[in-house]
């Protein structure tokens, strides 16, 4: 493979943010983005994505750490890095009265290289609504407004700071598409996002932020890899949970019952699903409201979450 395809257009290393008062938001994180990647922060509000991402895209300086973008320090470099990467803020401050189009225009006046602004709309789902005020528009075209600008300068790097929130669900799947054709074309994108479907569907690697630090960091599969599987039903009068075969031979790692529901955990998923079937077809025993689902990112974030409170 060409060795562009393997370089890392951000790197952060030992990375820290404090705020006034001596709070640090950020508390020594280190990861690189290769080129053509989409990579996604996680964490809980205040766990220190948007302190990250403002760092990267320039806007203040760390107090510790070393943060690279396309090879530039963003803040101190700014000039070398502001006209090849895009941003798309968590919320943008549109004029009210200036319709879709003059916004689009008025910002592309400001882009250095821009597209022409009725590609950008067009990108997005917003051509039709290119005479509308931006006071009329929704939340979510609001939304598809901010990424629209985003993009007029053609990115190298796009930041997307919770990209979906306010779309509905067509529109989200809509924008999915759009940052995975943008990431085939060569853009390496990050985002942070509350979606977990959303990072889990999306991205070629995460990262799992609490209190400031990375908790966990690798592809969607390798970050639930070490998470236990569920499967839950419900035992018909007469049966109770000890009437199965014994749980340490079906593979299952921890249970909970509330009245005739049983919820099974396990890091052996099929055999736990094939034997606790198997002994319901030999029973005669009807499984009410089975399901069975393999670990998720939810999973592994709400366990990282448990644990780091239980530790705290």
């Amino acid at each position: 493979m060409d060795n562009d395809e393997h370089e890392h257009v951000i790197e952060v290393t030992d990375l820290k943010r404090v705020y006034g008062g001596g709070f640090e938001a950020v508390r020594g994180i280190s990861f690189s983005v290769a080129r053509g990647e989409i990579y996604a922060l996680l964490g809980t509000n205040g766990a220190g994505k948007t302190s990250t991402v403002e760092l990267l895209e320039g806007l203040a300086a760390p107090a510790a750490g070393r943060v690279r973008v396309l090879g530039h320090d963003p803040y101190r470099e700014r000039r070398a890095v502001r006209p090849r990467t895009g941003v798309m803020l968590q919320e943008g401050g549109f004029p009210a009265e200036l319709t879709v189009a003059e916004t689009a225009r008025m910002w592309a006046g400001c882009t250095s290289g821009a597209r022409p602004e009725a590609e950008a709309l067009e990108l997005v789902g917003l051509s039709r609504r290119a005479g509308v005020r931006v006071k009329q528009l929704s939340g979510g075209e609001r939304r598809r407004l901010d990424l629209a600008l985003a993009l007029l300068g053609d990115p190298e790097v796009l930041f997307l700071d919770e990209p979906t929130t306010g779309l509905d669900a067509e529109g989200r799947r809509d924008t999915w598409e759009l940052v995975r054709r943008l990431r085939d074309a060569g853009t390496t994108v990050l985002l942070t996002t509350h979606y977990l479907e959303e990072a889990e569907g999306l991205a070629d690697r995460l990262a799992i932020l609490h209190d400031g630090r990375i908790a966990v960091s690798g592809t969607p599969a390798e970050v639930t890899a070490g998470r236990p599987s569920r499967m839950s039903f419900a035992l018909p009068d007469g049966y109770f949970l000890g009437d199965l075969p014994p749980l340490a031979e079906l593979g299952v790692c921890g249970h909970e019952t509330e009245g005739r529901v049983v919820r099974l955990r396990t890091t052996q998923l099929q055999r736990t699903a094939t034997g606790v079937l198997t002994w319901a077809e030999r029973s005669g025993v009807e499984l009410g409201g089975l399901d069975v689902r393999s670990a998720s990112l939810e999973e592994a974030f709400l366990g990282i979450a448990r644990e780091r409170e239980m530790a705290a």
